[in-house]
């Protein structure tokens, strides 16, 4: 750093307008990229280049030599104060700065932006933004849960270590935010944002409805009721409830099938069931039909 003094440990400096600044928080909230505020800089351990973060790599890599940094193998850091190289550490072994105001040893992690509240979860084995307080470890899903979502989600084993079903991104060290369905799979929040702008109601990967969809159903009800079906479309067909997976004989109609179970349209056309209890699966099903 061009012979710069650094004072000793316990030093404080003088900031802007003659403020005291402790000297581990010196550059705090200056340095960092696009996706993490820090004062150091991590050397990849598959390439030996030096990176703002992991995701920098990987996002340098991407179009050429693709290929990722785990994060537990980084083993060292340069300053971003003195430009010293060390072993991963919070505090540079130089200048005496926190190269990182939040720092996990497991992750090799720092950020100063610490209201984004960081813990790191031993279950997930990473780091966790939102506050540890405000979150669990479902064991079954493989990750952590909003505590909302304690005792009040459908379970799926590793739900989370899955690519989101709409853009294929690995959702369970994604950056973005996650939305929990009602059947349990798991999607990004702004690609399901984006489905539902394009009227698609149902989840991509096991078709059960995925919003509340009550008002709609009540809508179709009425639309049914005033649309009279000439006399050669009044017969019955047996419908598959993908809500409800109950098998249901209705009057067909151009507009939807009605689950007699469950009330959603949500349904498909099938075979007759063998034991006709409308409670089996059907031994063959057609193709899709009023899937939203």
């Amino acid at each position: 750093m061009g012979g710069a003094h650094f004072p000793g440990e316990g030093e404080v400096v003088a900031g802007e307008g003659d403020a005291v600044v402790p000297l581990r928080d010196v550059g705090k909230m200056e340095h960092g990229c696009e996706h993490y505020r820090r004062r150091c800089k991590i050397v990849a351990p598959c390439c030996g280049e030096v990176f703002a973060c992991r995701h920098c790599h990987n996002d340098a890599t991407a179009s050429g030599d693709r290929h990722t940094i785990c994060r537990q193998d980084v083993e060292k850091v340069v300053c971003l104060l003195c430009d010293t190289e060390q072993p991963v550490s919070q505090v540079c072994i130089n200048c005496g700065v926190n190269m990182g105001e939040y720092f996990c040893d497991v992750c090799k992690f720092y950020d100063d932006d610490t209201d984004k509240g960081q813990f790191h979860c031993y279950d997930c084995g990473i780091c966790r933004v939102g506050g540890k307080e405000n979150y669990f470890h479902c064991a079954k899903c493989g990750s952590c849960y909003a505590v909302a979502l304690r005792d009040n989600h459908q379970c799926v084993e590793n739900s989370m270590r899955q690519n989101c079903p709409i853009c294929y991104e690995y959702l369970f060290d994604s950056l973005k935010g996650t939305r929990v369905l009602d059947c349990g799979h798991t999607m990004h929040m702004e690609c399901f944002s984006e489905m539902v702008e394009h009227n698609k109601y149902t989840c991509p990967i096991c078709s059960k409805t995925a919003l509340d969809m009550t008002h709609h159903w009540a809508l179709l009800d009425q639309e049914i009721e005033a649309t009279i079906m000439p006399p050669v479309y009044r017969y019955k067909v047996w419908v598959l409830c993908n809500d409800c997976n109950k098998v249901s004989e209705v009057d067909f109609h151009v507009i939807g099938h009605k689950c007699s179970h469950c009330n959603s349209y949500n349904t498909r056309s099938t075979s007759r069931p063998a034991d006709l209890s409308g409670s089996s699966s059907p031994s063959t099903s057609d193709s899709s039909e009023n899937n939203l």
